[in-house]
């Protein structure tokens, strides 16, 4: 899901189909990217653009097409929290961040409406 493209879940890599994503990043502090504005905007940039990107960040890029597309099958529970912490608050406050991330990897809105509805019946405020 479209969960995955955001910026605290950027400790994934390439795993064998049957695994898990790796925990590895796990203490990676979400917050402090997303309040972070140099921060959030070199992510971005690399989820994007593959400018500039850190290893954790290039990382994220090259499995989150497949992450969307298995409804992030591969992903910890900790990887799943994170990620709506980042979606909710990327939805809510910065929606031109939002609306780039997701021309970018789900062009066609459909996982991130269902990622949207999902929240919603969580209790997030999207």
């Amino acid at each position: 899901m479209l969960w995955l493209l955001l910026i605290g879940i950027a400790f994934l890599i390439n795993v064998n189909a049957e695994e898990k994503y790796t925990s590895q990043y796990d203490n990676i502090d979400v917050k402090r990217i997303i309040g972070n504005e140099r921060l959030l905007d070199a992510y971005v940039k690399c989820l994007i653009d593959g400018e500039r990107c850190t290893p954790d960040a290039n990382e994220l890029r090259k499995i989150l097409p497949e992450a969307i597309k298995t409804g992030c099958e591969k992903c910890t529970r900790t990887h799943i929290e994170k990620t709506k912490q980042i979606v909710d608050v990327l939805m809510r406050e910065k929606p031109e961040i939002w609306n780039k991330l997701v021309a970018k990897f789900d062009p066609d809105h459909i996982y991130s409406e269902k990622f949207k509805d999902r929240l919603k019946k969580e209790g997030f405020n999207v």
